[in-house]
């Protein structure tokens, strides 16, 4: 099912021998649209401390009580290598999370400077000790240049082929896979009241630097397209109702 990450925001860590805080933001692949990890905000049990768990690591959420479980000990938790998520997670930092949970390495190759992407979960942990010193000699500072965070996304300004048309307000992902299927856009500061979504395909570039999106499409198409509203789901419906406006492929075909 598609849903919105800002909606899970907020949602219960259970490890599985308690509580270790709540879902704060979702670090993402910006070439497979893919989230590759959860960040925890530890709150009252490590006070200050703000942790990244790969999707491997948790279970399916339970919508109705707002909770994620997490196949993990507090105890692992806490003995896990820090991160500063404030700053871009470097190579390094990642490996060693890869290395001390056992988890499987996304990047589909032994190199994460030279990744392979093919999918989540792609091959088992790397256990050669040849591959984890080539690792150890990455520098702290080379951060991952294709691990994104959605807060950070979120505001950048979308900009059509004739103009901008308003803000990143939400992504949507779906909650099996964990693809980011679209981007929210609230376009209230040149179309008051209008939410429409995007796919990720019809993105032309994005400017880190920036906070821009450029998109594939006109602001005569954003005024006409079918909107969004936030308080329904995206189902298939309408799924398909945006994609026959654009003329665009489907990604379920």
């Amino acid at each position: 099912m598609l849903r919105s990450l800002n909606a899970i925001q907020g949602f219960t860590l259970e490890a599985t021998d308690g509580e270790i805080g709540e879902s704060k933001d979702f670090f993402f692949d910006d070439r497979e649209w893919m989230i590759r990890y959860l960040v925890a905000d530890t709150g009252k049990w490590l006070p200050g401390r703000l942790v990244l768990l790969s999707l491997e690591s948790i279970g399916k959420p339970d919508w109705s009580s707002h909770h994620f479980p997490v196949k993990l000990t507090k105890d692992q938790i806490e003995r896990s290598p820090g991160i500063e998520i404030d700053k871009p997670v470097s190579l390094q930092e990642e490996s060693k999370l890869v290395q001390y949970y056992q988890w499987p390495a996304y990047w589909g190759g032994i190199d994460p400077l030279f990744p392979a992407p093919v999918g989540m979960g792609a091959i088992p942990a790397v256990e050669d000790h040849d591959v984890r010193d080539r690792w150890d000699t990455i520098s702290e500072e080379q951060a991952n240049p294709h691990l994104r965070s959605i807060d950070e996304l979120i505001g950048y300004v979308i900009k059509a082929t004739d103009g901008e048309i308003g803000h990143v307000e939400d992504c949507i992902a779906d909650d099996d896979t964990w693809n980011i299927r679209y981007f929210v856009i609230d376009t209230r500061n040149w179309l008051p009241g209008k939410k429409v979504l995007v796919a990720p395909d019809w993105i032309k570039t994005i400017q880190w630097s920036d906070q821009t999106v450029e998109v594939d499409m006109t602001q005569e198409q954003t005024k006409n397209c079918p909107e969004y509203d936030a308080s329904m789901p995206v189902n298939r419906e309408l799924e398909v109702r945006v994609y026959d406006y654009f003329g665009r492929p489907t990604y379920w075909k």
